[in-house]
């Protein structure tokens, strides 16, 4: 990072109206000063172009898969795990580099479904979190400007997380029973079957729609498939025969949706809420740690007028909101923290919007971590403690920490933090214990050795 950057950056905070963040989780937290600050910068910003976008308003299918990685078939990974998912990639803006809010669900999905990074949603300290009406989420926003709301959902941690508010439909898989260690269904067939018999009906299609579903198989436990090939009995093997599975299910899903009279105005959006670990830093599945391996996802968006092509400038989450809004000819919502993808996706240069954060809030399980990616450089700070940093460029896997190593860079990586969250209206989980000081990180989804 060069001090021009670094000068920049802190010129654009500086300029920033300071909002203190709320005691309580019953205000809002405005971010109106804010919004536009955190998730990008001036440099590198891309001229002025002509933009083609939608004639008319669409409507947006969103489908995320729990615990999919970012190494998939359409981005190297040699395995044909996911036939379907790769021939959409061949029609779809791709993003090589894009990055989850968290690494882990209860966060990264109330992140994205609120553009706010999780640290500033209003929430409970447990694991699974839970989310109060305080908070406002892209269906409520919607629902507001008559667009129906839909979503469906393979796990029961969604029916009390508080992330139904402005859908009007909300329906699950049925059979399912909450398990806080693992997930034991197997449940895509049943969530496409869901998906078909909700998207058939008129009072959820027969205006403009947004639909939303979560499918989470390649969630552990990995379970291999006769449908799909055997491609061997250790925990990537058998994660692999669940996304080949997963792939299978929504393949038919969009079968469907294709031969649908809506299909031609639908813009459709697929990623993943976090990644997943199979002995990288001796962790294995996700939560607990913030490695990229946990945080880079998938993203592909595909639709009328969107021309196919990679775009590999590093992105966030935090845009998929306002993306959505815009796509949807839905004013830009204030207490949004990102920025619409719109013009990139038709057609404009795609622009600098580094630094990248993600976050892992401290709750009942999960220690505190934040990464701050600026350049070349990730810092991951513990409590404004200790830090570690890394060169991505020359070391994608995190292997060498340069903290101790490169003491200029880490002093311009540690203000570039302390200037994001001079900023950020971070604001304390209620009701629920966090970590004692000094505890260990134990509980669902930790890390175990390999079976």
């Amino acid at each position: 990072m060069t001090r021009t950057t670094l000068a920049l950056l802190c010129l654009l905070f500086s300029a920033c109206d300071r909002k203190p963040a709320p005691p309580a989780p019953d205000p809002r937290a405005p971010l109106h000063a804010v919004a536009s600050a955190i998730p990008s910068t001036t440099a590198g910003a891309s001229a002025t172009v002509v933009v083609q976008t939608p004639a008319t308003p669409r409507n947006v299918l969103l489908l995320t898969i729990d615990s999919l990685r970012a190494d998939m078939p359409w981005t190297g990974y040699p395995r044909a795990i996911a036939p379907n998912l790769t021939k959409l990639a061949e029609q779809s803006v791709v993003y090589s580099n894009a990055y989850a809010l968290s690494s882990y669900t209860a966060k990264s999905v109330a992140g994205f479904l609120s553009s706010r990074y999780p640290s500033t949603l209003y929430r409970s300290g447990y694991f699974f979190a839970t989310y109060p009406k305080a908070d406002t989420f892209l269906a409520e926003v919607l629902s507001a400007h008559g667009v129906a709301t839909t979503s469906w959902h393979g796990h029961m941690y969604f029916r009390s997380a508080g992330l139904e508010q402005g859908f009007g439909a909300w329906e699950f898989v049925p059979g399912l029973v909450f398990d806080p260690e693992t997930d034991n269904a197997i449940t895509s067939q049943s969530m496409t079957e869901l998906g078909i018999k909700l998207l058939s009906k008129p009072e959820h299609t027969g205006k403009q729609f947004f639909a939303w579903a979560h499918y989470m198989d390649p969630h552990d436990q990995y379970n291999k498939h006769p449908e799909s090939p055997d491609f061997g009995n250790k925990n990537r093997d058998r994660y692999d025969s669940e996304v080949f599975y997963t792939d299978l299910w929504l393949g038919k899903l969009l079968d469907f949706a294709r031969a649908q009279t809506w299909w031609k105005d639908t813009v459709l959006i697929v990623s993943a809420d976090h990644g997943e670990a199979f002995g990288e830093h001796g962790f294995y599945k996700h939560a607990f740690e913030i490695w990229d391996v946990l945080t880079r996802v998938p993203l592909l968006i595909s639709g009328p007028g969107i021309a196919p092509k990679h775009i590999s400038e590093r992105r966030s989450h935090i845009d998929l909101a306002p993306t959505i809004l815009d796509l949807m000819g839905v004013p830009p919502e204030p207490e949004f923290m990102g920025k619409s993808l719109l013009p990139e996706l038709f057609g404009a240069a795609p622009e600098d919007r580094e630094p990248i954060l993600s976050e892992l809030t401290e709750d009942s399980h999960n220690p505190p971590r934040r990464a701050v990616i600026l350049g070349k450089y990730k810092l991951i700070a513990i409590k404004e403690r200790s830090y570690m940093l890394f060169d991505l460029s020359a070391d994608p896997g995190e292997e060498s920490d340069l903290a101790a190593t490169r003491p200029d860079e880490l002093a311009q990586m540690k203000q570039v933090y302390a200037k994001l969250y001079e900023h950020m209206p971070v604001v304390e989980p209620y009701g629920g214990a966090t970590l004692k000081e000094g505890g260990t990180a134990r509980g669902p989804m930790g890390p175990k050795a390999p079976r």
